[in-house]
């Protein structure tokens, strides 16, 4: 359960980092108000999967889903340039991804 948690938490940080970007600075009222409530429900999803998960695997994990996510979103959605660089930083962070889950027993 507690990867479901952590799957979940780092969805949500795609979307507050996407929201982040729509609120210019916090200068647009309804994509800050999404951006700190979905941050707020990221947190506490990170936080329950905490519980089971040792610390190094969910932040990494968490942070890595928030990524690679921007990234897509960024490319998809905003237009962002698509660079063998990128697609090569992004596909790192996915396997590092992959050889943490194999490597945590909970």
């Amino acid at each position: 359960m507690a990867w479901i948690f952590l799957l979940a938490a780092g969805l949500l940080e795609i979307v507050w980092s996407f929201t982040m970007k729509l609120s210019h600075g916090f200068t647009r009222g309804t994509p800050t108000a999404i951006t700190v409530l979905v941050m707020l429900a990221s947190f506490a999803l990170l936080s329950i999967s905490m519980k089971t998960l040792p610390l190094g695997t969910a932040y990494t994990v968490w942070t890595g889903i928030g990524a690679v996510g921007a990234f897509v979103v960024g490319v998809v959605v905003l237009g962002e340039p698509l660079t063998i660089a990128r697609v090569l930083a992004a596909a790192l962070i996915v396997a590092g991804l992959g050889i943490m889950k194999l490597t945590t027993s909970a």
